[in-house]
């Protein structure tokens, strides 16, 4: 489908593809089984652009915005989704101080977040508070003019390679998620340590620490906001880095159509290509319908967040929950095409099925975000009663 997109963003397209296609895609195999972070390709993103597209040019960004950003992700995850994640959970590290900090803190770490000299990382996630993200046990205490932090982070995404760090932590533990507030935490700051890195199923490329805070030392010039305003400033964050994911996700399930088709057209049984059986193309049909769908969805929420649409939270987890979970459908069934050899390690398929499944995951599982759309549409539907009469 023709989406309307400008020059500048058709160029950006196609200079993420050519990115992908020569420097990242020599790299999947060896970063999966390692498990390596890519620093060889943070310096490629940075050098393209990448990291300072949806920084505002006034902090040394390009300008652009949430849109640009989810172009980019969307054809580096179609190589490599771990990959693209050194890219988009920077975003996620960002979007807080752009949305909600103030000018110091702006000045301080964007221009360098957006050259790429450093990465960000956003923690939010507990042991005991993931989906109950208002149940958080990490504390901030107010010692004259400073916070001490105490508790600890899980499955940090960029977590043991950012050096700038977002923290939710609580400021008022009888006051639930009014009570907590977000704070900017660097690397080496005292009483800060990393835990273990995660061996995880999948994105391998992408580094994932737990984060440990013992009381750690933090300025109050590093707090983002008011004290209690930690909720909303993760609410607004996760609304602009969702798309993000269905990004991620869309990335995904177009690589896996991609590598299903051409599949196809090469596997000969009972003396023609698998392509040619009413059974293959219905399942390639079906693929092709539902990735459009996600494609259209994320790109017009993605264009709604940058038009500076305040309430974009029931779009935001739309998009997601419908990109993820085609991303994950997609790559199932591309499995199933390949039939054994898309269960052998020796093909890359089965590597998207791995990728695949974080994304209904992460950032809001699909089960929680299907209750946020539901509520969102509840109010929405009160309120066009009362508008009637």
């Amino acid at each position: 489908m023709d989406y309307f997109l400008n020059d500048t963003q058709k160029e950006l397209v196609q200079l993420a593809r050519k990115i992908a296609l020569e420097r990242v895609k020599p790299r999947v195999a060896e970063l999966d089984r390692n498990g390596e972070f890519p620093w060889d390709l943070v310096k490629v993103f940075a050098d393209a652009g990448f990291y300072g597209l949806y920084i505002p040019e006034e902090y040394e960004g390009v300008g652009l915005g949430v849109f640009e950003l989810a172009l980019v992700t969307e054809e580096l995850s179609r190589i490599d989704a771990g990959s693209a994640l050194a890219l988009a959970a920077s975003a996620l590290g960002t979007f807080p101080i752009i949305l909600s900090g103030n000018e110091e803190q702006k000045k301080r770490y964007l221009p360098r977040l957006a050259r790429g000299e450093i990465l960000a990382a956003f923690g939010l996630t507990e042991p005991s508070a993931g989906s109950d993200a208002g149940s958080i046990k990490t504390t901030a205490r107010k010692d004259g003019n400073r916070y001490i932090l105490n508790g600890q982070k899980v499955f940090i995404t960029n977590g043991g390679v950012a050096k700038v760090y977002v923290i939710i932590a609580s400021t008022d533990p009888s006051k639930g998620s009014r009570g907590a507030s977000a704070f900017i935490v660097e690397e080496g700051t005292p009483g800060f340590t990393y835990g273990k890195e995660e061996d995880k199923v999948g994105i391998r490329a992408s580094a994932t620490r737990q984060l440990h805070f013992d009381d750690c030392i933090v300025p109050e010039e590093n707090r983002i906001g008011p004290e209690g305003a930690g909720f909303i400033v993760a609410m607004k964050t996760l609304d602009r880095s969702r798309p993000g994911v269905a990004a991620q996700a869309l990335g995904i399930a177009q690589g896996a159509l991609d590598l299903a088709l051409e599949y196809a057209r090469e596997r000969i049984q009972f003396g023609t290509p698998i392509i040619n059986f009413q059974a293959i193309q219905f399942m390639l049909a079906d693929l092709g319908i539902k990735i459009e769908a996600a494609r259209a969805l994320l790109y017009q929420t993605a264009r709604m967040v940058d038009a500076g649409i305040q309430d974009v939270a029931k779009e935001s987890a739309m998009c997601k929950v419908f990109a993820s979970d085609v991303a994950v459908q997609t790559a199932i069934d591309a499995v199933q095409i390949f039939g054994g050899y898309g269960y052998m390690r020796d093909y890359p398929i089965e590597k998207f099925m791995r990728d695949a499944k974080i994304t209904q995951i992460y950032e809001g599982t699909n089960q929680i975000l299907r209750g946020v759309i539901a509520k969102h549409m509840i109010k929405q539907a009160a309120d066009a009663v009362k508008l009637l009469g």
